[in-house]
Parts: C-alpha cells; structure tokens; sequence
C-alpha cells in the first residue's frame, strides 16, 4: 500500500474529516496519513483505543514514536497521559493498551536503526518563555532530524525552512498558512526547500514539528 508516499510533494490532511478505518485488533482503529507497506510498514497514523482495548505484544523493528493526544495510553511500563511525547527506537518492546481508552499520533518505521535513545517527555513541561507570542520545546535532535513542541499565543506566527522537509501535526487550536486554515489534528507535510509559516487562530495553538527527517525516507524491512 501506498498512502502519500511521494515526499516531493506537499501534502495536507484534515484527519478528523477521514473515517476511522478498524485495524487488525478488535477496538483499535486508524487514519493514515501516510503509508509505504501493508501491516509491516513506513507509516504515520493517528490510531484510536477504544476502553479496555488492547494490541499484541510486538517488538519495534524499524522504531517507534508517538504522542498521546487524547486519554491514557499504557504498557507495561508506565501509565503516559495525553501531552507525552514517546520514543521506541529499534529493538524495544511493549504490549499496548488503554483502559480508558486514548487516541495517539504515531510514526513507524522512522528511526536510524542503531539508534537505542528511548524516553518519554511531558512536551507542555519542556517549553521555554514566549518570545514573541510562540514558546518552544526542542524535544529531540539528532543528525537527521529536529523534533519540537510549540505554543503559540492568538495572532502569532511561526516560520520554519529546515532542510530534509518539514511535518507538522495541529494538537489543539488552528492555524492558518498557504491561504488554508487547520485546526486540530490536522496534518502537514512539506517537501524540502518549502517554508513553513503558521500563524496562530484567535484561541491560539499547539503544534509538534519535525525537520529534516524527509531525506532520510526508507521502506520498511529495507
């Protein structure tokens, strides 16, 4: 399967527009929004647990990040509410599950395979002071990519030119940029060489970037 595979283009997509579609776990279902593969695939999704639902035991061949949008994701290693931002790298392993039931953003397939960093972060409590109506967090960096969290106040504009593309997914609020309004889990892509700039709607936004990573796009298993 191919979903938004092409990474020389931009890409938009007003995911809570799209139908949920079920996975192969009862009580999980997705929105792609981007895909090279079938179930073992490069892919970024936003998957919802239903309460009480769960996912097989698997371990993260090509890695594994995620934030938590909405409710409490678990495992077996710890309760992470909505606002954590997690890492898996290659080779880590967990049981999924919700008890209450959450929604998360989730990227497969993404990480330079030697790469052991794993940690979770509590992304409201890295942001800095606002400097001009944004507040950042930076994450997690590396050579091949940058991962940040940001806060903008009403009105406010945030500009990004990154090499090796740039992805960003609004987490609540709106934003507006190329004449086209987003609003809460609303995805973005751009190719490298495009600039970003998003300004803020009237009750302000949060939004997760990452540059750099486009360049480096693999299949996965390969």
């Amino acid at each position: 399967m191919e979903l938004n595979a092409d990474f020389s283009r931009r890409v938009i997509v007003h995911s809570d527009r799209i139908d949920w579609q079920p996975s192969p776990m009862k009580g999980v279902d997705r929105r792609m929004l981007d895909r090279i593969g079938d179930e073992v695939a490069r892919a970024t999704t936003i998957v919802r647990y239903a309460p009480g639902s769960n996912f097989s035991a698997h371990t993260h061949t090509g890695g594994e990040e995620f934030i938590v949008l909405e409710g409490v994701f678990q495992d077996e290693h710890g309760d992470y509410p909505a606002g954590t931002y997690v890492r898996n790298p290659p080779t880590t392993s967990h049981t999924p599950r919700s008890d209450e039931g959450c929604i998360i953003f989730v990227k497969l397939w993404q990480f330079d395979l030697s790469d052991r960093t794993q940690f979770r972060k509590d992304m409201a409590a890295e942001l800095g002071a606002m400097v001009d109506g944004v507040a950042t967090a930076t994450l997690h960096a590396d050579d091949r990519e940058v991962v940040t969290f940001h806060r903008l106040d009403a009105g406010a504009t945030l500009t990004y030119k990154a090499p090796g593309g740039t992805e960003m997914l609004v987490i609540d609020g709106s934003v507006t940029g190329g004449g086209e309004v987003l609003e809460k889990n609303a995805w973005l892509r751009l190719p490298d060489g495009d600039e970003l700039a998003a300004t803020a709607g009237t009750t302000g936004a949060s939004l997760w970037i990452k540059t750099g990573h486009l360049r480096h796009a693999t299949v996965a298993g390969q």
